[in-house]
Formats: structure tokens, C-alpha cells, sequence
């Protein structure tokens, strides 16, 4: 028989492991790790720049906005000079000054569906006035004022002066985004919706309804129909169905439509 040589190994060899493998072994970060460490730094960039960017085209916005609304405000003071002068010049002249056609009109409808007949009905639907005291603007042709005469006894219409449709944008307006009506709490709405022509504020919103524009329809369609309440005082039951010509409510009512629109706003 042979003896056995017995091997003895240190315990800290078995359990303990080596220090210089261990340092290396904890100094070592995996792959996966490194790599969405990577990819969050991208992604926090990428937000960083995208709110720096945003801030920039905010401030930009404003600044545009405040000029295009400085712009339309000279413009419009000079057309009132222009008017002023005209009338005057008119009146030195023992003449009169007559202003020129009217461009734009504003429809509000005052009678429900009851007894409309389904011509009337369709012209309606064509000026977006489904519901009663439903407002809308329209461009006045020759077509259009055929169409506002056989509407005459379920609407009232007239000719909105500047500030009015300025107060009813302001104070009612509403835009149509992917078909939903979206409050115009921020000029990004317009711009959204109307911005690939060239509208990208509410002054240019206000500007092209009331100077009729080259894009005067896609900032209208764009406008939602303006949601009116009942006229303070309300209508008398006797002569709303009555021409206002003749002391009733409806039909054309020329410039006295900015009262009206004042006491339902």
C-alpha cells in the first residue's frame, strides 16, 4: 500500500476567491446596463432640446403676433383717416360720400325647425345654422344674397362692424381640429388649423374675416359657428316672425345687427 499524500488547501482560497479577481469582477459593468444608461442620456437630451426649442418658438410667436397686430392697427387707422377725409372732402363739395359694399355678412338664426320648408332647411345647413341663435359669417355675392332672401323669415342678418367680429372671435370663438371643436385659447390652435395659409394669430384670424381675404373661406370654415345666448330683454313673441323693417326681428337689419350681437354675447 501506498500513503496517500493529502493536499491541504487554504479555506480562503476556497470560499474568499481572489481579491484581484474580485476588484475586477465589480469594477466590470454589464453590456445592457451601459447601453440603456446610453439611451436615457439620448432621450434626456433630445427633451432638453425639444423644450429649448419650443420656448425659442414661443417667444418667436409673440413677437410675430404682436407685429402682425401693430400692422393691421395702422392699416385700419388709416382707412378710417381715409374715410373721415373723404366724407369731408365729399361735404365741402355739397356732395355725399358713399361708402363702398359691405363685403362680409353675419347670419344669426332666431326660429327653431318647426314649419321650415326643406329649401330653407338645406340653405341653412349650407350657412352651418343648425341650431337656434347659431351665428356664422358669410361672404356676400350675388348668390348669397339669393339665398339670405328665402331664409329672411328664420334669420336675422346685417353687417358686423370690426369690433364685432373681434368681440365674437375673442369671446366665442371656437376652431374645428380633426372635426372637434377646440376652444381659440392660444393662437397654436390657429396656427394649427389655419397655419399653411399664412394665418398663425388671431390678429390674422380677425384680419382676413373682415377684410374678406384670398383665404377668407378656410378661416371661416375653420371658425366653428358661433354659440349665442337669448338677447338680454329677449324677443318680443309678437314681432319676431316680422320683418325688421317693419318693427319685427327678422330679416336684414344692416349695421343694428352689432347691437344685437352685443346683447347676446
Amino acid at each position: 500500500f501506498t500513503k496517500a499524500t493529502m493536499v491541504f488547501t487554504p479555506l480562503k482560497n476556497i470560499f474568499g476567491g481572489n481579491k484581484k479577481d474580485d476588484k475586477k469582477m465589480a469594477g466590470k459593468v454589464p453590456e445592457s446596463v451601459l447601453k440603456k444608461q446610453a439611451t436615457q442620456a439620448k432621450i434626456a437630451d433630445q427633451a432638453k432640446q425639444a423644450s429649448y426649442d419650443a420656448k425659442q418658438k414661443k417667444r418667436q410667436d409673440k413677437k410675430d403676433a404682436i407685429a402682425a397686430a401693430e400692422k393691421y392697427a395702422a392699416e385700419y387707422k388709416a382707412a378710417d383717416e381715409a374715410a373721415i377725409a373723404n366724407r369731408r372732402e365729399a361735404k365741402a363739395q355739397g356732395g355725399f360720400f358713399v361708402p363702398a359694399q359691405p363685403k362680409v355678412a353675419l347670419i344669426i338664426r332666431i326660429r327653431g325647425t318647426i314649419g321650415v320648408s326643406p329649401k330653407a332647411k338645406k340653405i341653412m345647413q349650407l350657412f352651418r345654422l343648425r341650431q337656434i341663435h347659431n351665428a356664422s359669417f358669410v361672404k356676400l355675392n350675388e348668390s348669397t344674397v339669393r339665398m339670405l332672401r328665402l331664409i329672411e323669415p328664420y334669420v336675422t342678418y346685417g353687417y358686423p362692424s370690426r369690433s364685432t367680429i373681434e368681440k365674437l372671435i375673442l369671446k366665442r370663438g371656437f376652431g374645428k381640429l380633426n372635426k372637434q371643436r377646440i376652444p381659440i385659447a392660444d393662437n397654436s390652435v390657429i396656427e394649427e388649423g389655419v397655419g399653411s395659409v399664412g394665418i398663425k394669430c388671431c390678429a390674422d384670424l380677425i384680419h382676413e374675416i373682415c377684410t374678406v381675404g384670398p383665404h377668407f373661406k378656410e378661416a371661416n370654415n375653420f371658425l366653428w359657428p358661433f354659440k349665442l345666448t337669448s338677447p338680454r330683454g329677449g324677443f318680443s313673441n309678437k314681432t319676431k316672425l316680422v320683418h325688421f323693417l317693419e318693427g319685427g326681428e327678422a330679416g336684414n337689419r344692416g349695421e343694428e345687427i352689432n347691437k344685437l350681437v352685443k346683447r347676446m354675447i
